[in-house]
């Protein structure tokens, strides 16, 4: 058996899948983002959500404005898709380079997803303007209806919608978002094998960890709960090995999504896990148990911009075998602390993998 390596140097990877919120939570949590990934695709459900050019040039300009002057990132604004968005405004925002993709919210589905989609049928002058002009669709697949389990609502969605979604427009190149079902990982690697490259899948670093167990270790553990919610550990078995398999139609999509601590601790706790800020060095952890690391970098620097017609990044990061011990809440900095948004301290998001040990670290890198 080969000696493991002690240090990988990797491309720059991207997160193709983030949630950076606004205001005073936006100035926190961007620089966790920014310091390891080189572009990030940016969820639009704020509130009001982005719906138009403008709006999404404007949160262009707040996320610009929040980076740090040291740290290279280029953010990749999204549309939010709604029953009544104007295909000719969507179309001007691709055609401009101002929205890369559009975001499929089925409404009610998640967090801020209330203005979302409520019958696809209702969008399809939307759906065959993106598919004649290349635009990506995000999909957030799972349906809504309070008859369907929770856990059954990711594999219902594929066979209700997704199919025959892909059956009226076979040209629409598709990315189902954070994936959590063994459904899900075998449907997009059974279209790969078929030769279809316009469907792909995100993964996040959560679901390659966690089973739903972990909801409910020594009581109810809301910091654990994220939608799509975690699954059975054979779902999560599935995810590794999707993730690890070196098919190009998996890639890195972190769906970190950071709330106030009352946020999360109330007795109807939001979804979403804080990952940013040690994404890459849990995505090694779970590479390296499953003997991958080899094709990590493709699941996180080369897959997610070749499906989305961009270039590779050109410089490097590098992840070092040393241990470090993860916090439990993220230490903004003095920029977030400030001005009439600031969060109290006790609100900061608690971070993923709090309390345990990484065997990875990521090298700061001087740009």
């Amino acid at each position: 058996m080969a000696e493991a390596p002690s240090s990988l140097v990797l491309r720059r990877p991207d997160d193709w899948h983030v949630h950076l919120r606004d205001g005073a939570m936006l100035r926190a949590v961007l620089p966790a983002t920014a310091r390891t990934f080189a572009r990030a695709i940016v969820m639009p459900n704020l509130r009001p959500p982005v719906t138009s050019v403008d709006a999404a040039l404007a949160y262009r300009s707040r996320i610009l404005e929040a980076l740090p002057e040291d740290i290279d990132f280029e953010p990749l604004m999204t549309a939010y898709l709604t029953d009544d968005l104007d295909p000719d405004e969507l179309a001007r925002g691709f055609a401009m380079g101002v929205f890369r993709a559009a975001k499929l919210y089925p409404a009610n589905a998640t967090t801020n997803s209330a203005a979302g989609v409520s019958d696809l049928s209702r969008i399809s002058a939307v759906l065959r303007r993106m598919e004649a002009v290349d635009m990506p669709l995000l999909i957030h697949g799972e349906v809504t209806d309070p008859d369907v389990d929770v856990f059954d609502r990711e594999a219902i969605f594929i066979e209700r919608h997704l199919k025959p979604l892909r059956q009226r427009h076979p040209r629409l190149r598709i990315v189902l978002e954070h994936i959590t079902t063994e459904e899900s990982a075998t449907y997009i690697t059974e279209a790969h094998l078929s030769g279809d490259e316009r469907i792909a899948a995100t993964i996040t670093p959560h679901h390659l960890h966690l089973n739903r167990n972990a909801m409910f270790i020594g009581g109810l553990r809301s910091d654990f709960y994220c939608l799509p919610v975690v699954k059975r550990e054979c779902h999560r078995r599935a995810l590794v090995a999707a993730a690890t398999s070196g098919l190009p139609c998996f890639f890195l999509g972190t769906d970190s999504a950071p709330h106030p601590r009352s946020g999360k601790e109330s007795s109807c706790g939001c979804a979403g896990i804080f990952n940013a800020l040690h994404a890459m060095e849990s995505y090694a952890a779970v590479f390296e148990q499953a003997g991958a690391l080899d094709h990590l970098e493709g699941f996180a620097s080369e897959h997610g911009p070749r499906f989305y017609g961009m270039p590779l990044n050109a410089d490097t990061i590098t992840l070092v075998r040393r241990d470090q011990s993860v916090p439990n809440r993220l230490i903004p900095p003095e920029s977030a602390r400030v001005g009439d948004d600031a969060i109290p301290d006790s609100e900061w998001p608690l971070l993923f993998h709090a309390g345990e040990t990484l065997s990875w670290s990521v090298e700061p890198t001087v740009r």
